[in-house]
């Protein structure tokens, strides 16, 4: 295929719940990869936050509404030879069908990239999807298409309740649902035809408590496939991949039915004629000794036989899960499908991490990686909290270690919950193993007290769906939670704690210390952490890309380098009132450093972003933006402490990682670290109630009449000075989060307690 010499590439619009900001990740790769191939790239985009629609990543930019008529006119105007629609989530896919629908990609001769129509039509539109697997001979669920309620009533009679509602052509599960009765059936099937831009559902039997499985998988157009990653949900079937704990690689596969659902993932993206990133989802049955399906009995041992599996359904473009597969692997997926629409195949792109093998060469992990998601309910607790098919979080966090545990307790502090660790406790639950029956954003905490009271791992599995093995490794968790609580504190069971990912302030509660007099000790100790490469290679090959995570071990990987360094802190996982602005600020101020002749080190959490892809900065860290982790890895980097130099300490610069690093004020100061630009007491000076009324006050300045409170007490006095009805704002916190316009004293004690729980302190 002829290289073409401009692309029009469409981005994803506005941030919404189920499309954050991996698609401006995937924009950008696209943008970076067409301008490595000297093809003119025209992008289209209404977000002004994000960093594709800066000046400098495409050659041309035009910030207009997301529609056909807005195309139609950029089109005329640019002529673009080629339409690469597949990076811009379900906006942009659906955009170029509609856009072909239109004759308007025939009238001006625009070539569709990557994927062709027909493959997206086969993808996305059920009917076609479900014949396109029967062709194959790959097994899909007792299903039925509907265009209207009376079909769904059908079908579901037919299939038997509980259904899945599938709509077509929607994103993270809109319109859909599980309906277990007939008026759950009508209103989730309607919501579903009115949801579908071509009004079409897809009745499915439901397959709540199978294990879900991912493969993002690579074709280019001579027919070279390969799988990037497998990742394993957590949370069985029933719960939106975007709303599950998600495991990199699986960790409960046989190896047959690894390579068998390897092999049908490649058997389906061949099948579909995709060129570039595609994400395959499976459900495989249980383990029939451990949770009963449909069948089971027909299973004769559960470790010899393969499993029954069905396909549930295939993204013709890269999404949230290929963002995530990208930062777990070192793999860039967009930046790659970028290429193979562009003409290229995967052994004619080079590996930019290894600088010597192709992107034909598969990833392959010495490390486990989590995701958890970021949900809004520390926002809206009133919230629906249940997790179904439809999508809830607003963003997520990945954590990299060498082992499940210690991945899913970094993952944990890096949510950014009020300081919650897996030592939380919901109190409103009676009976932990009842409540993580209901998928909500607390399961894993419900999952972690059932193991608590002492159930054993099969009755928890065989009452959630999840995996024995995932509660078993919780136990593990737990049974160190018991030593140090029991045991007096030695070198062997601090490092003990470490390796399963206790951070020093857990260690300090359950051993009845003080957090900052056990780092004193562990370090007194020589228990340090050590920074390990993501490589995609295992350490076949020397890797050229500074990509790190940090794990309790012997070898540091991330050695000593001379020269002036300043740590970005980033903005953590996308929340309400905390978005993708932030990741824009980071990336600049990545790029302003490297421009001014320092490196340029970045520290974030968050897989979805610009900021930590393997080449914005001169090094990354993949870790939790907490105190601890952060000391940490400023220590690291110190090179007069490390003996690399007599540069002196590294400072941390906070103002662009939002209010994730403004919090890390406070504690880098205690701890004596240096923090570049407005230093602690300036950003205290803002962030405190109390002490920003009395700089107004001094100043002159009006402010509506008010006072900075500590208590229930004192807020009651001051209210009632005030008059209701007034506002309590707390300190340090972002977006307006736990601010209330309070009507009487009767609600007030309740919203300052609420207040307080936001901005601990």
């Amino acid at each position: 295929m002829k290289k073409p010499e401009s692309v029009l590439i469409i981005g994803s619009g506005p941030i919404v719940i189920g499309q954050a900001a991996e698609f401006d990740y995937a924009g950008t790769q696209a943008c970076k990869a067409m301008r490595e191939e000297g093809v003119r790239s025209i992008l289209v985009n209404s977000n002004p936050a994000t960093i594709m629609t800066d000046e400098g990543v495409a050659d041309a930019v035009y910030i207009e509404p997301l529609t056909v008529d807005v195309l139609r006119r950029v089109i005329d105007k640019e002529r673009p030879e080629g339409l690469l629609p597949t990076l811009g989530g379900q906006v942009g896919l659906n955009l170029a069908v509609e856009l072909h629908d239109a004759g308007i990609l025939d009238e001006f001769n625009v070539r569709l990239l990557g994927t062709p129509l027909d493959g997206i039509r086969r993808a996305e539109d059920r009917e076609l999807f479900r014949e396109a697997m029967i062709e194959i001979g790959e097994p899909v669920p007792p299903s039925a298409v509907c265009s209207t309620l009376d079909e769904a009533r059908a079908a579901a009679e037919e299939i038997g309740l509980p259904v899945v509602i599938r709509p077509a052509y929607t994103l993270g599960g809109t319109g859909g649902g599980f309906a277990r009765t007939p008026a759950e059936l009508d209103v989730i099937a309607q919501s579903g035809l009115d949801a579908s831009p071509i009004t079409q559902v897809l009745v499915e039997r439901s397959l709540l408590g199978w294990k879900e499985v991912e493969y993002e998988v690579m074709r280019d157009a001579a027919d070279t496939c390969i799988t990037i990653c497998n990742m394993e949900n957590l949370d069985p079937m029933g719960v939106h991949t975007g709303d599950s704990i998600v495991v990199a690689p699986s960790q409960t596969l046989s190896d047959k039915d690894y390579q068998r659902l390897r092999s049908a993932s490649l058997n389906i993206i061949r099948s579909l004629g995709i060129e570039g990133g595609c994400n395959v989802q499976l459900a495989l049955a249980p383990r029939p000794d451990v949770v009963d399906w449909p069948g089971a009995e027909n299973q004769r041992d559960p470790h010899d036989d393969p499993l029954p599996y069905y396909v549930i359904e295939v993204n013709p473009r890269v999404s949230r899960s290929s963002a995530l597969a990208s930062k777990a692997t070192g793999y860039p997926i967009a930046r790659v499908a970028a290429k193979i629409a562009a003409g290229k195949r995967l052994d004619e792109i080079r590996n930019q991490v290894t600088g010597r093998t192709k992107a034909a060469f598969e990833p392959a992990l010495d490390y486990c990686v989590v995701k958890i998601p970021r949900w809004p309910f520390d926002k809206f607790a009133a919230g629906d909290r249940v997790l179904g098919t439809q999508m809830k979080a607003t963003g997520e966090v990945m954590a990299i270690d060498r082992s499940f545990e210690a991945a899913l307790q970094k993952a944990v502090r890096s949510l950014e919950v009020g300081g919650r660790s897996v030592l939380w406790q919901d109190r409103d639950a009676d009976d932990p193993a009842t409540a993580a029956e209901t998928p909500t954003d607390n399961r894993l905490w419900h999952l972690l007290a059932a193991v608590r009271s002492g159930k054993p791992a099969r009755e928890i599995s065989r009452r959630t769906g999840v995996d024995p093995w995932f509660i078993e490794r919780l136990e593990r968790c737990v049974g160190m939670e018991k030593r140090l609580l029991a045991e007096p504190l030695t070198p062997q069971l601090m490092r003990a704690a470490k390796r399963l990912g206790f951070a020093d302030e857990q260690i300090a509660n359950l051993a009845g210390d003080v957090t900052e007099r056990v780092r004193d000790q562990r370090e007194a100790w020589g228990i340090r952490p050590v920074y390990k490469m993501v490589d995609t290679c295992a350490a076949e090959f020397d890797a050229v890309t500074p990509y790190f995570y940090s794990t309790y071990e012997d070898e540091n990987e991330a050695g000593p380098e001379p020269g002036k360094r300043a740590v970005v802190i980033g903005s953590g996982p996308i929340r309400i009132g905390q978005g993708i602005e932030f990741d824009y600020a980071s990336v600049k101020a990545a790029q302003a450093l490297r421009a001014a002749g320092w490196a340029a080190v970045m520290a974030n959490s968050n897989p979805e972003t610009v900021s930590t892809d393997f080449d914005t900065s001169d090094r990354l860290y993949f870790e939790p933006l907490d105190e601890e982790a952060v000391r940490d890895l400023l220590e690291n980097e110190d090179a007069a402490r490390n003996g690399g130099g007599s540069d002196g300490e590294v400072g941390a610069i906070l103002q662009f990682g939002g209010q994730t690093a403004i919090n890390l004020a406070g504690p880098l100061t205690t701890a004596a670290r240096p923090i570049l630009g407005s230093p602690a007491d300036v950003i205290d000076l803002a962030e405190d109630r109390r002490r920003f009324e009395a700089f107004l006050a001094g100043l002159g300045i009006p402010q509506p009449p008010g006072t900075a409170v500590n208590t229930v007490d004192e807020a009651v006095l001051a209210a009632d000075s005030i008059g209701y009805p007034v506002l309590v704002r707390p300190s340090y916190v972002l977006g307006g989060r736990a601010m209330e316009v309070v009507q009487g004293s009767g609600d007030l004690a309740a919203y300052v307690l609420q207040a307080q729980e936001a901005a601990p302190g």
